[in-house]
């Protein structure tokens, strides 16, 4: 008489030893004191686009979030601290070449009368990659390529790029709103330009519901655009979901724009025009920005349970015959 039984095993696909926990700590007072001396050279070189950016920061709350993108680059760099202190650096001179050409770059923009400002503020972050590239080679380069291009979400955008990128803006979310406000009944509403003419109950509102600078949706834009690539980073999922993602960070940031304008129409109409303006408006701005995470959470979770990935072990049937 023989009986059969039969057990799963599971076997991994495979089995990679892990890195070796490191410390930045660990670093040796020589690279420490070479970390130090480019620091230093690099304020030295850029010291006035760091102060103007530093100041446009302070001064402007549509670039407010920038004191927030370099402690995000330093994060992004701890997350890959093992990988980063376990690599043989080993310089590649290619960055060097690329260093002395953006530097000549700079000063070209600096010097020159057809140099363009904007590109003096971006040759540091491309300064960054250089020398990444210099020291570490293209091994370094691929563990910190985005911490160092992450920096360009610091950089405001020229003045009259973000008018012209804002008025289109404020032209549709006028146009949307004054839409959805005449579906509500007694109230008949008209988009001119930036501005919404409202008549409620037959009697035109005074005044006029002005779709300010601020409520054009850049701001939220920018700063949901840049931590839309934060958390596309740092959640682990496929690659074809985390640039969905970082796509939906654009019409999400328009819809809670149009959502707010038409918010502020109903409240200047329904309640009083003061309830729209001041301290009311900048606090439902703010509450955009959860309305906004709702919406980019919604569609991480929607996309993670539509497809069910499978599991990664093997499973492997073995049979034991024993006989009597």
């Amino acid at each position: 008489m023989a009986d059969n039984i039969v057990f799963t095993a599971s076997e991994p696909e495979s089995a990679e030893s892990p890195l070796r926990r490191q410390q930045w700590r660990q670093f040796s007072v020589h690279t420490y004191a070479k970390i130090f001396i480019i620091a230093v050279l690099f304020y030295y070189l850029f010291r006035s686009e760091i102060e103007g950016i530093v100041y446009r920061w302070v001064s402007d709350s549509s670039w407010s979030h920038g004191f927030l993108i370099p402690l995000f680059s330093l994060y992004f760099l701890n997350q890959r601290k093992d990988d980063i202190l376990n690599l043989r650096v080993r310089p590649n001179y290619l960055g060097l070449f690329f260093l002395i050409c953006v530097i000549l770059f700079y000063i070209f923009n600096v010097v020159s009368p057809a140099g363009y400002g904007y590109f003096r503020s971006i040759s540091m972050v491309a300064v960054l990659g250089a020398v990444v590239l210099f020291l570490g080679g293209w091994a370094l380069v691929w563990y910190t390529w985005l911490p160092v291009v992450y920096l360009i979400f610091a950089v405001p955008l020229p003045g009259r790029y973000y008018r012209g990128i804002t008025i289109p803006m404020r032209q549709w979310a006028a146009s949307v709103a004054a839409t959805l406000l005449s579906m509500v009944k007694d109230i008949e509403a008209t988009a001119n330009g930036v501005v919404i003419d409202i008549i409620y109950k037959g009697q035109l509102l005074s005044p006029s519901l002005d779709v300010a600078e601020a409520c054009s949706g850049m701001r939220l834009l920018m700063a949901f655009l840049a931590l839309g690539v934060a958390m596309a980073y740092l959640h682990y999922r496929p690659v074809w979901q985390r640039l969905v993602l970082l796509a939906s960070t654009i019409p999400i940031a328009i819809l809670c724009n149009i959502v707010r304008v038409t918010v502020t129409g109903f409240i200047h109409v329904l309640l009083a025009p003061r309830y729209a303006q001041g301290i009311y408006h900048d606090m439902l701005g703010m509450l955009m920005l959860p309305l906004a995470f709702g919406l980019y959470g919604f569609l991480a979770w929607f996309m993670s349970n539509l497809f069910v990935e499978e599991s990664g072990a093997k499973s492997v049937d073995v049979v034991v015959r024993r006989d009597r």
